[in-house]
């Protein structure tokens, strides 16, 4: 078994290690004790990747590639249920019950990894995890490589079980699955920076953003929460991590 396992690292390890010059390339691991069904959203009229959504075992590694130039949107759902014609329903992170999103966006709460990347020979690429559509797993999103000072961006605290109650999603059975946003849950300009709370002289943290902030100093934590959690790196590949193991 440990040698087996050592065989498949190794692999996995040679893979990341590869060059990739056609565009960019991003891996997904899956590091959750449970399945997950990752999905994916091109934004800005950019194609999206894989059909939009795909299930992942535990353990599992996936990948898909992108143009120069592409920006998009990752996240996963958990709890899904989806029969034969991809029909069915997720916990948190559901798009319109759809196995394959197809370009269309998750139902919060869901932690969101979101990337703009530059063309080739120009721009740096950008990139983040955001809490502000609230959150429902850990995850960390890095370059495989890159200039010195390309940071690590994520979340990689469980912020379930230290969610205000009155922003607890519950599955079934009573488990708290996901955390809302101060935004989704009180639905205020102040919170969602909206109305006259529309600009970053006017949208300030708040309680709840400086609690999800101490916890999870690498993810936005309301909409202009860009000093500290707005990544830039000239990587070609990125690895984003589900329920990445905590030091």
């Amino acid at each position: 078994m440990a040698s087996n396992c050592a065989h498949q690292l190794l692999i996995l390890y040679f893979f990341l290690s590869m060059t990739f010059s056609r565009g960019i390339q991003v891996v997904l691991v899956n590091h959750c004790t449970q399945s997950i069904w990752p999905g994916v959203q091109g934004t800005g009229g950019q194609p999206t990747p894989n059909l939009g959504g795909f299930h992942m075992g535990p353990m599992k590694e996936a990948f898909f590639d992108v143009p120069f130039g592409w920006s998009g949107r990752v996240w996963a759902r958990q709890g899904c249920f989806f029969d034969t014609y991809g029909n069915g329903t997720c916990q948190t992170g559901d798009c319109s019950g759809q196995l394959h999103c197809n370009g269309l966006g998750a139902t919060p709460p869901a932690t969101m990894v979101e990337m703009a990347f530059g063309t080739q020979n120009s721009s740096l690429n950008y990139y983040d995890v955001s809490l502000v559509d609230g959150f429902n797993i850990p995850v960390l999103m890095s370059p495989i490589g890159g200039q010195l000072g390309c940071r690590v961006a994520g979340c990689e605290a469980d912020l379930n079980v230290c969610c205000p109650s009155r922003f607890e999603v519950k599955s079934s059975d009573g488990k708290v699955v996901g955390c809302m946003s101060a935004c989704l849950a009180l639905h205020t300009d102040k919170y969602c920076c909206t109305g006259q709370y529309s600009s970053p002289e006017k949208c300030k943290p708040t309680l709840f953003s400086h609690l999800f902030k101490s916890i999870c100093p690498r993810a936005y934590s309301f909409a202009f929460d860009h000093r500290t959690s707005l990544n830039m790196c000239k990587a070609t590949r990125y690895l984003i991590t589900f329920c990445p193991p905590t030091r």
